[in-house]
């Protein structure tokens, strides 16, 4: 690592925090997973970069991140459907996303808003964290990861420093195609307590739509919908949860557990999200109207491999940015070679007559 290199936090839009693959193997004394609410994105955008699939990334929230390179250049990436723009000597230029870009000393990269997900990921290459329990994960309610120090657990703010790597000049990177937008219902496996809900419930939700709510963050998703009735009591003896679980409370509106949710709870779980549909359920919009549908645990797992091989294949088809993956609006926009105007312009004028020998040149 080079002394000094630097990825100032200029701002950290809605909410940005340092994630990596998560805290497995601590619920059991009720920590919780954290890590990235995506993995997918988290893999590619590594991949992007040159870093360990798995290794600490900024994930933040419908835009407004920037960062700014300070004491040297700084390698990242960005993966997710995010309109960015990087600042170069005074000048904003439009930057396409799924690429890696090096950002030279005080270069700003901008998020500035996301598109179909509320959730963009950027890697910064050789950045290095402290560890707790095996992860860097930042988890704020418990002050775990992230920067470590007087900083651990916190979410990112202005002024906070990243100690990256010097920029290691390798050719910058691009997935040519991004994974395709699924509209489709998440799918789910009913229980681990169904038995708790009436036969209406139970088909209720996989019928109706229900609306995420602005109750949605890195703990979990309030929806919003026909009520979930339950057959009998509303509460159970506290047992363990997961990520995707549907817990019910008394007024009958589902909640899906995410990432920072706790390792237990007394809420009736209705149903669970397959692993392969979570990280989309967590991108989800505030007012995003979704549908659900049932699978066995056996369809589960099959989808889980189905999404693991359409991630591999992802990650195989990441290659060098030369002629693919140009930024079309910069260049669009840039005036590419000085004097040229355009042939209806009022700088248009028509060249005089000349004359013309037998061979074709001009007299």
């Amino acid at each position: 690592m080079s002394a000094g290199v630097r990825l100032e936090v200029l701002a950290p839009g809605a909410y940005a925090s340092l994630q990596d693959g998560g805290r497995r193997g601590w619920r059991r004394i009720g920590v919780p997973w954290a890590g990235v609410l995506d993995s997918r994105l988290m893999r590619i955008a590594n991949v992007l970069v040159g870093n360990a699939e798995a290794a600490p990334v900024i994930e933040c929230f419908d835009g407004g991140l920037q960062l700014a390179a300070r004491g040297g250049a700084v390698r990242v990436a960005v993966a997710g459907d995010a309109t960015l723009e990087v600042e170069r000597g005074g000048e904003r230029v439009p930057l396409a996303a799924w690429r890696s870009l090096t950002l030279a000393d005080g270069e700003v990269l901008r998020v500035r808003r996301l598109g179909a997900g509320r959730i963009a990921v950027v890697p910064v290459e050789g950045l290095a964290l402290p560890v707790v329990l095996g992860s860097a994960a930042t988890y704020a309610r418990a002050g775990l990861g992230g920067l470590g120090g007087a900083l651990s657990g916190r979410a990112l703010a202005a002024g906070m420093r990243l100690a990256s790597a010097a920029a290691s000049g390798a050719p910058e990177r691009v997935l040519p195609l991004p994974p395709p937008l699924d509209g489709g219902p998440i799918r789910i496996v009913p229980g681990p307590q169904a038995d708790h809900f009436t036969d209406a419930a139970r088909a209720l939700l996989v019928e109706a739509e229900y609306r995420v709510t602005a109750e949605a963050d890195r703990m979990g998703v309030r929806l919003e919908g026909p009520v979930l009735e339950h057959a009998g009591a509303r509460e159970i003896v506290s047992d363990a949860t997961v990520p995707g679980a549907i817990q019910v409370p008394g007024n009958g509106q589902p909640i899906v557990l995410l990432a920072d949710a706790q390792t237990a709870g007394g809420y009736p779980k209705i149903a669970t999200v397959i692993s392969a549909d979570l990280g989309r359920l967590a991108g989800c919009r505030p007012g995003q109207v979704l549908r659900f549908a049932a699978v066995d645990a056996v369809e589960g797992e099959r989808l889980a491999r189905a999404a693991e091989a359409e991630t591999r294949a992802l990650l195989a088809s990441v290659r060098p940015l030369r002629g693919e993956g140009v930024d079309l609006a910069a260049l669009y926009a840039g005036n590419l070679v000085s004097g040229v105007v355009h042939a209806l312009s009022d700088e248009y004028r028509p060249l005089p007559d000349v004359e013309h020998g037998p061979d074709g040149a001009s007299s």
